[in-house]
């Protein structure tokens, strides 16, 4: 489908970083080619940017949300899994969220990601990240443990090497490692080492080497140390944080992705929660909200991560996150819908061409009822009138 240019007449626009005022967006093909000042022709309608989530993981069924843990994954063909993605990426960009990034990706995610890119079909754009991890760590124990097809798992230090290079080869963008357990995953603690210092260290160097980004999965203020230690460049869910760890976080500006809402939820337990998940949650997010709030207070760079898979985080319910990081962290409204927009954009190096409404930028559009960077509160799924990805409307009516 080629993409097509157009106009959005006298309408009120933030543009990632502030109020334009009322303006008409001019984009053709994929690219906004200008902003210009206009009579405001439709009071009460704002253009934001499309959202930016940095974490998510499209590896479920797009009708049930069935994904690892269950039976779908281990009994669906990668043909049919696509298909599901692909869906995933459109919903997701009808409610307001143009750019996801799946940390954990397979062959699957990084296909449809191409195909996306390459306008074959509509939908949020897709950053996909290969996961390099241990034998018995937290991405390998998704995978029932006494089922013998896995996902590639590295457990030396040119495994690593390898395995990245065979990621770059299949197209990931990034890469993500774990320096720590998890909560979802099944046997393991939160607390177990996931690699060594030297296996962690060959990721690293072999993924920048290639000019990817790396993700460092965490639950421990050990795993923090280690990761920034290692110079990646962010940090996923971070509930193990220490103050002690705030200037480090400041010195770099290294994006911590908090996945808030998702953590409550599962710490919550109720159906579709295994107890040993909901206890680990409960253990890992006990004294997170205190200091999340203090390193909020300091300046710590959060952007909107939410480990959305369309179960426990569906479509849309990225509002809700951001409206959980304003009021946790203390921000203005401004500073919450940035770290949706142009910040996570950034962090997930697509700040020159994502996450912004400028000349050169691609036109993801958010046409919505309200002014979300003064209300949060207006970020509200009822109040999307249209979105467009790319260019094409995927939701609603533009006026």
């Amino acid at each position: 489908m080629k993409p097509l240019g157009g106009s959005l007449a006298g309408v009120r626009v933030w543009d990632g970083e502030r109020d334009l005022g009322p303006v008409t967006v001019h984009w053709r093909a994929d690219r906004i080619e200008a902003v210009d000042p206009a009579e405001d022709l439709h009071p009460g309608l704002t253009v934001v940017p499309g959202l930016v989530d940095t974490h998510v993981h499209l590896d479920t069924s797009v009708l049930d949300g069935a994904g690892p843990g269950d039976a779908w994954p281990l009994v669906t063909p990668p043909e049919e899994k696509a298909l599901h993605v692909a869906a995933h990426t459109q919903r997701f960009a009808a409610a307001g969220i143009t750019t996801l990034r799946d940390l954990a990706s397979s062959p699957v995610q990084m296909a449809v990601a191409r195909s996306l890119s390459a306008g074959v079909l509509p939908g949020a754009r897709l950053v996909t990240a290969g996961a390099v991890g241990m034998t018995a760590g937290h991405g390998d124990l998704f995978t029932p443990p006494r089922f013998r097809e896995r996902p590639p798992v590295a457990d030396t230090p040119d495994e690593c090497r390898r395995l990245v290079r065979q990621w770059a080869r299949e197209g990931s963008q990034h890469i993500k490692v774990y320096c720590s357990g998890g909560i979802l995953s099944m046997g393991d603690q939160v607390g177990w080492r996931n690699q060594t210092r030297a296996e962690l260290e060959a990721t690293l160097d072999e993924a920048h080497a290639l000019g990817m980004l790396v993700a460092a999965h965490t639950h421990t203020a050990t795993g923090i140390d280690l990761a920034l230690d290692l110079g990646v460049d962010s940090v996923e869910h971070a509930t193990g944080l220490v103050p002690r760890q705030f200037d480090r976080l400041l010195e770099r500006q290294v994006p911590v992705a908090p996945t808030i809402l998702v953590n409550d939820l599962v710490a919550a337990g109720g159906p579709g929660i295994r107890p040993e998940a909901r206890d680990k949650a409960r253990a890992a997010t006990g004294a997170r909200d205190e200091v999340f709030a203090a390193a909020g207070a300091a300046g710590v760079r959060f952007v909107l991560g939410t480990d959305a898979n369309a179960r426990f985080v569906g479509y849309g319910d990225q509002f809700s996150e951001v409206h959980r990081m304003r009021e946790l962290f203390g921000w203005d409204a401004a500073r919450a819908l940035r770290s949706a927009t142009s910040d996570a954009a950034a962090a997930i190096g697509l700040g020159d061409s994502v996450g912004r409404l400028a000349p050169g930028y691609v036109p993801d559009l958010l046409l919505v009822r309200g002014t979300p960077w003064q209300d949060i509160e207006d970020l509200r799924t009822e109040n999307v009138v249209a979105v467009l990805s790319r260019g094409r409307l995927v939701a609603g009516e533009l006026p």
